[in-house]
């Protein structure tokens, strides 16, 4: 389990994450959503053990993932906002490199790599330089390379990156099987619906504050309203997007 104390970030003794707490327990789905700036990413390198907090605590299995930050990275499997991969190498040699980073048998890596890019519809292209793959072969390979290690925790950062209709229907169904097999999973985005088909439990965060944690079910009759966009917009007092909207087009129609 992941376990999240008083988790804060200040940068010019501005806040932009302020004393979140959460639990991601094994065996679901957990969403962590918020508009743009309201402190997911930086969240996220925290929890990944790339940035330092300025306090609170990250657990793992009860021990500070601090005093052995090696051994969690172990068991962290990570899909990055941003697909950062070397783009003279191919697929399968990204795959490749991760496994022996990872120090996994050679032997293993090469007859899982060549399976998850069977899986993932990158077969034909495992020996093309990824500099020519499109965003979404991108993404699908940083997908390969989370999974490669067979990971206890897992935190996809807007995983939906880029990728088409059927890739994020594949994408959705393996997350939901990796949660029935035990698998901790944490899934971050700012899209409300997805998040919606996807989590069983939502944290909401806003302004670097959580400003809820519950079940989706439960969320939605709290607050009397059928979606998660309704809950957030409530919750996080936006201003009518409809309006301004509106004003939007009133400014470009004039003369």
């Amino acid at each position: 389990m992941l376990d999240v104390r008083g988790l804060t970030k200040k940068y010019r003794n501005r806040a932009v994450v302020d004393h979140v707490t959460f639990t991601v327990p094994p065996g679901q789905v957990t969403g962590y959503l918020g508009p743009n700036g309201s402190g997911k990413s930086t969240t996220v390198k925290m929890l990944t053990g790339l940035l330092p907090a300025t306090s609170g605590q990250i657990l793992w299995d009860g021990a500070d993932i601090r005093h052995d930050l090696i051994g969690f990275k172990r068991r962290l499997g990570y899909v990055p906002e941003e697909a950062y991969v070397y783009p003279h190498l191919t697929g399968m040699e990204h795959l490749e490199l991760i496994g022996r980073l990872r120090r996994l048998p050679e032997a293993q890596v090469q007859r899982k790599a060549a399976e998850l890019l069977r899986l993932l519809w990158l077969h034909d292209d495992r020996y093309t330089p990824i500099s020519s793959y499109s965003k979404g072969m991108k993404q699908r390979v940083l997908i390969a390379g989370a999974l490669l290690h067979d990971p206890d925790l897992l935190i996809f950062d807007e995983p939906l990156n880029g990728l088409d209709i059927a890739s994020a229907m594949l994408l959705h169904e393996l997350i939901a099987e990796l949660a029935r097999q035990g698998k901790t999973i944490l899934y971050i985005s700012h899209v409300l619906e997805v998040t919606e088909k996807v989590c069983a439990r939502v944290i909401m965060l806003y302004q670097g504050k959580v400003v809820a944690n519950d079940e989706v079910g439960r969320l939605r009759d709290l607050m009397h309203l059928p979606s998660l966009e309704q809950i957030f917009r409530q919750l996080a007092k936006q201003e009518d997007v409809g309006a301004s909207a509106r004003e939007i087009v009133s400014v470009i129609r004039e003369g």
